[in-house]
């Protein structure tokens, strides 16, 4: 994957002028290595984590200068003439590049932690003040008798504040990650234009340091047996004075700052690599990282993959700036999630009757959601009418209520709108059944566990008469049986949110990605979408009649769409990974306690995507797999007829992800092969959906 590209989507909007301009330092980093001898791989394949989806080559342009210098043969030699390199003048104009690179990485640290600390003393500063319970300037400091406008005035400063601290946070993380892969990127090219000659003087002092280290350990171990494998690198500059500056010192860049510490320490158990970029330069062994309490851990220098000394040089520029090291946003952000909580007024809690050992038969039966009749710090089942059968019978709905005991946001949960679309349901079980705590909880979670009950009851996809719901919203009034339902859902239960999480599935036939689908160009939905922690996040302005579009055009609902694995099956891994999501956004909006929850990955942000269909009938055979990369013009799927012959064969129209596919071997005309998500640098105006009526 492209880290630019994703940059450009994952960039707050508003900070983007502010963040690593990344394109420029990749940009010159191939300029500036690209006249050196010898063919240059390009920058994304020497990185595994962008060789997926990389289709530049860097070749030799013609007149470019090469750092070579030709000498004749002795006389009388048959050997023909061979080109020697000037290895002086190619360590000089490398020197150039370095102090070029080193200069723009300094201007680019300057821009993002001058951002960084601006906002996070104005942070500082906004928290004071609305922490506050005494001082001069009665407008700002908290007062317990505060008038209901001074309340809400307090209250929207303060969640103005926790935006701009997750803002704040975000920004840091993402900066962090960019100057790691550019100076990485940068390591790269360095090491593979610089004679090993010249690179391996910068790591003999580094193995002669080791040698010592590991001879003083040797001796010095009670017990030691002189096995080389049990020394210990400090990270100053020889074991016997570990605060001498020395050889090792760059190491001290590393394990100091939690957040901003390279991903390059292994478990000691982990296979070496099998070659190394200097075959002469050791391995580096037992280095012992401080952020790791201690544990013996290989650290690998000099080889593709690992970090080389003057990569360590470069990252300790990054971890110096206060965006790498501060802490000081999370903190303040967690303080500020705390007094929203602590300083919410107790709601006066309605006393009704506790339904104990009811059947859910007997569970109460409603024509409108009425939040406010019922009873706070409780649970609440019962059933909202929608229609009626031909028999006269209401089609009601099943719905559960985790009423908090103060007041805040009104968070609804809908699942299989489309019948067959299962992993809502467990979902909203765990979820509002076990994992909120009403007596702890700032507002209200509305579960909607089957949207659709004729589709569910029938085990299809469509209404009872075939329909799809989520192209009929907002429904009617006055018009056919699957119109009069969406129209009730939408009015008595959709508009008493306050936020929406609309949970889907793939339809049958297919499979799916963990994604989410949302339009990335409104600020709360891409930050709930951001918070649902996906494999892939899909932008997606919503297609005609769906009730994320309905929700957020009729009654300005913001609203998202979750698409958890397959049809008809409860997947448990989904489902777990989907929870932490939604339990991300409950924080967010301080209805739980502060319990952020990271995935050990970032999702793939797509600017849009697109379903690719067949032309013909026949046996289809999808090739890759869901949330797999695939290039342009890469062999995706097969078409044979019934008798086996090949009839197609349909290839990637361009680089993108798998985000959906399918399965089913049986195909018409027109089927669907897969769902390919596009990576940009930026979002697309205007509508955009995926394209699958």
């Amino acid at each position: 994957m492209k880290f630019a590209k994703q940059l450009g989507l994952r960039s707050i909007p508003s900070w983007a002028p502010y963040y690593l301009d990344y394109k420029s330092l990749k940009h010159y980093i191939k300029t500036s290595f690209k006249d050196f001898e010898g063919p240059l791989e390009s920058l994304e394949s020497l990185d595994p984590e962008d060789s997926s989806d990389s289709t530049e080559t860097d070749q030799e342009q013609p007149g470019q200068q090469q750092h070579v210098v030709t000498t004749s043969s002795p006389a009388g030699s048959d050997q023909k003439s061979k080109p020697k390199v000037d290895y002086a003048a190619r360590e000089a104009s490398i020197n150039i590049i370095v102090e070029g690179f080193k200069a723009l990485l300094w201007a680019e640290l300057e821009k993002v932690n001058a951002r960084y600390e601006a906002q996070e003393r104005v942070a500082g500063v906004t928290m004071e003040r609305l922490n506050a319970s005494v001082g001069n300037n009665l407008q700002y400091m908290w007062r317990a008798n505060f008038t209901s406008a001074e309340l809400k005035r307090w209250r929207s400063d303060l969640t103005a504040l926790i935006l701009n601290l997750e803002y704040l946070l975000e920004f840091s993380r993402t900066n962090i990650t960019g100057f790691k892969k550019i100076i990485k990127k940068f390591d790269k090219q360095y090491r593979h234009c610089r004679p090993t000659a010249i690179s391996s003087s910068s790591a003999s002092s580094i193995h002669g340091a080791q040698e010592s280290s590991s001879s003083a350990n040797q001796g010095a171990s009670p017990g030691g047996n002189g096995n080389t494998d049990s020394a210990t690198l400090t990270y100053y500059g020889t074991a016997t004075d570990p605060e001498a500056p020395g050889p090792l010192a760059m190491f001290n860049a590393l394990g100091i700052h939690g957040r901003s510490t390279p991903t390059i320490y292994l478990p000691s158990s982990y296979p070496e690599p099998a070659s190394s970029l200097h075959p002469q330069e050791p391995f580096v062994r037992n280095v012992q990282s401080p952020s790791l309490h201690g544990k013996q851990h290989i650290f690998y220098n000099n080889y593709y993959g690992g970090v080389s000394p003057m990569s360590l040089e470069f990252w300790k520029m990054v971890i110096e700036k206060t965006f790498a090291k501060s802490e000081k946003d999370e903190r303040l952000l967690t303080e500020a999630r705390t007094l929203w909580r602590k300083r919410t007024p107790v709601v006066a809690e309605h006393v009704s009757p506790l339904l104990l050992n009811v059947e859910p038969k007997d569970f109460p039966v409603w024509d409108n959601l009425d939040l406010e009749s019922l009873p706070s710090g409780r649970l609440t089942r019962l059933w909202v009418v929608l229609a009626e059968d031909a028999m006269s019978t209401p089609i009601r709905v099943p719905v559960i209520v985790a009423k908090g005991v103060r007041p805040g946001p009104v968070v609804g949960l809908t699942a299989a709108l489309h019948g067959n679309e299962l992993n809502g349901i467990p979902l909203t079980h765990r979820l509002v059944l076990q994992e909120i705590q009403c007596q702890a909880l700032h507002g209200i979670v509305v579960a909607v566990p089957v949207a659709n009950v004729p589709g569910y009851l029938a085990q299809q996809r469509g209404f009872s008469d075939g329909t799809d719901l989520n192209r009929l919203m907002p429904g009617k009034k006055s018009g056919t049986t699957s119109q009069v339902y969406s129209f009730n859902l939408m009015t008595r239960i959709v508009r008493h949110f306050t936020h929406l999480i609309d949970l889907h599935t793939a339809s049958k036939g297919r499979v799916n990605s963990l994604y989410v689908r949302a339009n990335m160009q409104n600020p709360t939905t891409r930050h709930m979408a951001r918070l649902q922690n996906p494999q892939i996040i899909v932008h997606n302005t919503s297609p005609d009649g769906s009730l994320r579009g309905a929700a957020m055009q009729e009654y300005n609902v913001p609203a998202i769409t979750v698409e958890i694995g397959d049809p008809s099956r409860f997947q448990k891994r989904f489902v777990k990974s989907a929870i932490l999501g939604v339990t991300n956004i409950l924080s967010h909006l301080k209805m739980v306690e502060d319990e952020h929850e990271v995935q050990d990955y970032d999702p793939v942000v797509c600017a849009k995507s697109y379903w690719i269909f067949t032309k013909g009938g026949g046996i289809l055979n999808v090739l890759p797999d869901v949330n797999t990369w695939v290039r342009k013009g890469e062999l995706i799927a097969t078409l044979h007829n019934i008798f086996g012959q090949e009839e197609h064969r349909y290839f990637a129209p361009e680089d993108g992800i798998v985000v959906g596919k399918s399965v089913d071997p049986v195909c018409q005309s027109g089927c669907r092969i897969l769902h390919l998500g596009i990576v940009s640098d930026r979002f697309p105006e205007g509508k955009m959906d995926d394209g699958h009526l």
